[in-house]
């Protein structure tokens, strides 16, 4: 009897430590800016060896604290992007080839964090883009090498004098970081990959490459304020 009545008072406990969690809870709005480097590549298929290049994104990011240890971000970011050609043979270590790609992205990401001051957090969800600008660079001897018809038939020459034939891009984005809360405001510091679902060229049984996605690493620091 006595081990029922313990059993019991630790359950209402609990269970009434669990309401007064939820009951003192209150949602919470913050707006932020953020900005970091990108490293990014392109996976081809068939492969085109690439390296990654480095650039900037940065933006604007909104995110709703719904419950304890939960939320979600909305970002908006211009993000440069695109791939630097790795020439691994002799007779092509001269090349150089790049290619850049300009996109103003929307991820919606699910926002976990744990702890108080100092949180950990998880950012998962997708991200869909538009492409605004691409260019290409390439040097001297890699275009007279083009000019001249000498490639053999396994250099593959589809990517060149190409710009990208698809405006909109998508993909998953996964991150993990901290957060620093202060008195002025909160400070996060998150590494991000983003896996391309979308490819940048056409893909269908008649084109050349059949994925050509955009892959990126990405560290991003964002101050958040809170509005309410």
């Amino acid at each position: 009897m006595v081990k029922k009545y313990i059993l019991m008072c630790l359950y209402l406990s609990f269970a009434l430590l669990t309401y007064a969690q939820k009951k003192e809870f209150k949602p919470e709005w913050n707006v932020g800016v953020g900005f970091g480097p990108t490293f990014s590549a392109v996976d081809f298929e068939p492969r085109v060896s690439t390296k990654n290049r480095m650039q900037y994104h940065g933006g604007i990011a909104i995110r709703y604290l719904s419950e304890k240890n939960l939320g979600v971000i909305a970002e908006l970011n211009y993000s440069q992007q695109g791939w630097e050609q790795s020439f691994k043979n002799d007779n092509e270590k001269e090349f150089q080839h790049s290619h850049q790609l300009n996109y103003i992205e929307l991820p919606i990401l699910t926002h976990i964090y744990f702890g108080n001051k100092v949180r950990f957090v998880f950012n998962l969800g997708p991200k869909i883009g538009y492409l605004v600008s691409d260019s290409e660079k390439m040097n001297d001897p890699l275009a007279e090498f083009l000019a001249s018809g000498n490639a053999s038939s396994d250099f593959v020459t589809q990517q060149y004098y190409r710009l990208a034939d698809k405006k909109i891009d998508y993909g998953l984005m996964a991150g993990l970081g901290l957060e620093f809360r202060t008195g002025i405001g909160s400070f996060t510091l998150e590494g991000r990959y983003t896996f391309g679902l979308g490819d940048i060229y056409k893909s269908s049984k008649a084109d050349y490459f059949s994925r050509s996605a955009n892959r990126v690493i990405s560290a991003k620091l964002t101050y958040y304020v809170k509005l309410f």
